[in-house]
Formats: C-alpha cells, sequence, structure tokens
C-alpha cells in the first residue's frame, strides 16, 4: 500500500491511533471510505475517492486541501483526533 498515493496513509494512522493489527485497520478505512479492502491499494481508485473527499493528494490539485485542512478532513473521516488540528483548533478558538 503506497502511502497518500491509495490509502497506506490512512490504514497507518488506525494502526498507531487505535492499536489495529492491519487486516482490521484496511477493513475500518475500507468501511469508512464505502470502498472494499482491495480498492485501498489502487491508485486509480484512491486518487478519484481523495479528490472527491479533499483529504489530499500527492500531486497538487488547484483549490484541493493541502496540509492541516486535509489532515482535519481525514481526522472527521476516520473519527480519530489529530494532534496538530486540535492545536490549531484551540488557537482559532483563543483567537475569537
Amino acid at each position: 500500500m503506497g502511502g497518500i498515493r491509495t490509502a497506506g496513509d490512512l490504514v497507518a494512522r488506525m494502526q498507531l491511533h487505535r492499536k489495529m493489527r492491519l487486516p482490521e485497520a484496511k477493513a475500518y478505512v475500507a468501511d469508512r471510505l464505502k470502498v472494499s479492502t482491495v480498492d485501498l491499494s489502487d491508485e486509480v481508485i484512491m486518487r478519484e475517492l481523495r479528490e472527491e473527499l479533499d483529504i489530499g493528494v500527492i500531486t497538487s490539485v488547484p483549490g484541493a486541501a493541502k496540509g492541516l485542512a486535509a489532515k482535519a478532513r481525514i481526522a472527521r473521516l476516520l473519527d480519530i483526533r489529530v494532534n496538530s488540528v486540535d492545536v490549531l483548533k484551540e488557537k482559532m478558538e483563543l483567537g475569537s
């Protein structure tokens, strides 16, 4: 599974955040993305899905989410906490 080219980064997040084994993490991510586990490693399918969900792609797309914006969408999609996103949210709340 090739990182952000496919869904490797999402699966790895689940392994780290929820201490899931690889098959369990793949199944969870596939379920959240509404695709099969086989589709998770298909670059074409995942490129289209990542663009549709706006969760970051390997090459820049004008107007697409990058950096923390993509991480925030990933956190919401996978129902996990991402520290850098939480810190940004706190800063934004304090500034209001």
